[in-house]
């Protein structure tokens, strides 16, 4: 080569060819593609929200759940396994195949106690599976809840080192928070927020839409590489409240549970026996406190009550019809056969719809009763999209039959819930149940065995914690082998328990009262399937055997410090970094919708909304700023000419309208509220600074205003308002809405009174 600069043929790095001055004179090489076995299973994991121990049709309901049931039919029905009692920590024990509290994972992701067990946010420490399996050739793909990353950071700054893309997932659409409205969810693809794809009148359902995307990640997977296997996680909503469903769904159980949750829970425990779901001679546990007998209801509570359970199972059995429309779709595809899927239910049957039932989550969420007339007033808006229903505790432990309490407790009706192991290919037997002790921990290491993969100890630099969960494998062909679970514990909110060798020591616990004073029951699980004989009296010594090792499993899985502390006051203490540490806000329109975690926290303190405008026209109208749905929230408008605010308290509206007509051009549209009690005041309107109208506010939320967050310009997803059709957007020029709001709620305010 003529002018060449001579040059030593080298390597670089793991290069293993030659490098000469030429091509001619170079060795080319490729690295070796890392592939897994040709017939490497595809895995699917279905994870249920609050669906109880009996809720299914296979393990004992009259709900009709055919395609579930098919999955059981085709595999196998676990009858003693358990769930960390909540959504966020069983999701994380899901994905990490750890304890909860080591991950980081105590509570919510909603909240960061301060502590290690409690940072609301899973520790890289733990790999998640969609990591592992993504970086040994798996397409990783999620639809649905997702609610593990840190709150105030799902708003469209992030960070987003939480989100689902962020740990191994490599496409996401679905919702970040607890809950959502089924008709108007707040969705995310992959890292940014989207509107639903159409309205409820052009006959949206979340349940629907996540499995039309769940089918178009995999056909889009596998029209492209089909010899890679995939993981889809499919968490649903369903059936967390709000219950909601197609109104063709709701007509179905019109009446079929008039005979009441004490006919249905003992229709429920006879067939459960009749199919090995229970052993025989188990009890069925007494009602829970509060929970009376349905015959003593009054014809109207009776009747909302049955509603209100219709409403569940509504959303329960659409939920199955598109799980069986994926199935469907797998096998048409050619993937059934060699598809693992694994369906579980995240923890028991939820308590929080109180004793009498609820039409409003915000009410619990603020710790307020609900008016039983104005729920019975309302019945035919239950299940639909005007109404966030949840069923009362009847019902709810109905759900758990054969036993006590419910979410958040971890008695059985907490923690024990439904799964459902099926593979075509792989499983040895099939349509039966398994009764070995299992844990959500545990799935993650059954899925690395039957793999043949492991959990690596070091992970993007970071040493990795042991798994502590037990492969459940050995149980496919071996029905009556002992479990190979040696023990575990389960803590929420002061509740506790410990499970070893066949025996449980449980323990509730009042919020606020002394640990010390928690009487601890034990339980001897081998013969007493739903804890109705407590031998604590009885076999002192082995209860004493039983709480010193939870208090050895507490030490070895940061359990410590136990904490019992609820929502409310979580709330009040936003983590470092969350923008509701600020007093003063400044939103621009055109900004993406903003989750409830993040908003100004205007919750019972002095606060002024402003909106900067630039009107041409009497028609410039439209929603300047607006939070909430259907339960709670406000909204701040322009209508017929007039500045109007709207506060929707659990369903009663406060309204203040300008006393006279705005003027054109520019202006500055300002609400104002000021503290005039605990949890009270006097909301103020102001036109350019001239009072325009005020009106008494003598109830505002102390705490929450539920989930859906934020807009400014229109208002998204469930109205506010009735008053208004649609977004509603501002017609008029909108520069931006400050904020500023008290730095607590003791009544101070953060800025001169405007008169």
């Amino acid at each position: 080569m003529t002018n060449a600069s001579p040059h030593q043929p080298s390597t670089s790095g793991t290069f293993q060819g030659k490098i000469g001055t030429t091509y001619d004179e170079s060795t080319p090489w490729w690295p070796e593609q890392q592939a897994l076995p040709e017939d490497t299973p595809n895995v699917v994991v279905i994870v249920l929200d609050d669906v109880g121990f009996s809720d299914l049709g296979c393990f004992g309901s009259d709900i009709e759940t055919p395609a579930m049931d098919a999955l059981a039919t085709g595999g196998l029905r676990y009858t003693n396994f358990h769930t960390t009692t909540l959504c966020s920590p069983t999701r994380a024990s899901l994905l990490t195949g750890r304890n909860h509290h080591s991950v980081g994972m105590r509570m919510l992701s909603n909240f960061d106690t301060g502590f290690p067990s409690g940072r609301g946010r899973v520790t890289k420490a733990a790999a998640m599976l969609p990591e592992v399996l993504r970086d040994n050739g798996f397409n990783t793909m999620a639809v649905g809840k997702w609610h593990l990353a840190p709150m105030e950071q799902t708003t469209a700054s992030g960070p987003y080192t939480q989100w689902p893309l962020s740990r191994g997932f490599e496409r996401y659409y679905g919702f970040l928070e607890a809950e959502t409205d089924s008709f108007y969810p707040e969705l995310f693809y992959d890292n940014h927020a989207v509107t639903p794809p159409k309205t409820p009148q052009e006959g949206y359902h979340l349940s629907e839409d996540l499995v039309d995307r769940a089918i178009e990640f995999v056909t889009d997977q596998t029209s492209v590489t089909p010899e890679k296997p995939f993981f889809m996680y499919m968490a649903f909503g369903a059936a967390h409240a709000p219950h909601q469903a197609p109104q063709e769904y709701l007509e179905k159980y019109r009446g079929r549970f008039d005979h009441g949750w004490d006919v249905e829970r003992a229709t429920r425990h006879a067939r459960q026996i009749e199919r090995g779901i229970l052993p025989p001679g188990t009890e069925l546990a007494p009602h829970n406190p509060g929970v009376e007998p349905f015959d003593e209801l009054s014809d109207n509570e009776k009747k909302l009550s049955v509603r209100l359970q219709e409403a569940y199972a509504a959303m329960l059995d659409h939920t199955d019809h598109h799980i069986g429309r994926f199935m469907e779709f797998l096998e048409q595809m050619g993937q059934m056969e060699n598809t693992i899927t694994i369906l579980l239910s995240d923890n028991g049957a939820s308590q929080e719809g109180g004793q009498k039932g609820s039409l409003n989550p915000t009410a619990f969420q603020n710790g307020l009763s609900e008016d039983f007339d104005e729920m019975l007033a309302r019945i035919d808006e239950i299940g639909t999209t005007r109404a966030h229903a949840n069923y009362p505790w009847g019902w709810a432990q109905a759900g758990n039959t054969p036993f006590k309490r419910y979410k958040q407790n971890t008695h059985e009706g907490g923690v024990r819930c439904p799964l459902i192991v099926q593979w075509p290919r792989g499983l040895p037997r099939t349509d039966e149940n398994r009764q070995q002790f299992h844990h959500v921990s545990d799935i993650m290491p059954t899925l690395f065995e039957l793999l043949g993969l492991q959990a690596p100890e070091v992970y993007n630099g970071i040493p990795q914690m042991p798994i502590h969960g037990t492969s459940m494998a050995y149980t496919f062909d071996a029905p009556t082998a002992p479990t190979r679970k040696e023990a575990q514990y389960f803590e929420m909110f002061g509740h506790r328990a410990i499970w070893h060798d066949g025996w449980k020591a449980v323990s509730f616990h009042q919020r606020g009262s002394s640990f010390d004073d928690d009487k601890w029951e034990l339980y001897h699980h081998d013969t007493d399937f739903s804890e109705c004989n407590d031998l604590a009296e009885e076999r002192p010594e082995q209860l004493q055997k039983m709480v010193a090792r939870f208090w050895v499993e507490a030490g070895k899985y940061d359990v410590l410090p136990l904490d019992d502390n609820g929502f409310a006051l979580r709330a009040k203490i936003p983590r470092p970094g969350s923008p509701r540490r600020r007093t003063s806000f400044t939103y621009y329109p055109g900004m993406a919708h903003l989750p409830g975690a993040a908003v100004p926290p205007v919750m019972n303190r002095a606060h002024r909304i402003t909106a900067f405008v630039d009107r041409a026209a009497a028609s410039d109208e439209g929603v300047l700023v607006s939070l909430g749905n259907i339960s709670s929230g406000y909204v701040l408008y322009v209508k017929d000419n007039r500045l109007v605010y709207e506060y929707n308290f659990l369903g009663t509206r406060y309204t203040v309208t300008s006393e006279d007509e705005l003027p054109l051009g520019p202006a500055e549209l300002t609400f104002e509220f000021i503290k005039t009690g605990d949890v009270q005041g006097v909301g103020h309107l102001y036109v350019s600074g001239k009072p325009a109208g005020e009106t008494d506010m003598p109830q505002v939320l102390p705490h929450f205003f539920g989930w859906q967050g934020l807009d400014v310009g229109r208002d998204t997803l469930s109205p506010s308002s009735p008053s208004y059709d649609g977004e509603f957007a501002f017609a008029g020029k909108l520069e931006k809405v400050v904020f500023d709001v008290a730095p607590d709620e003791e009544g101070a305010e953060p800025f001169e009174r405007i008169d």
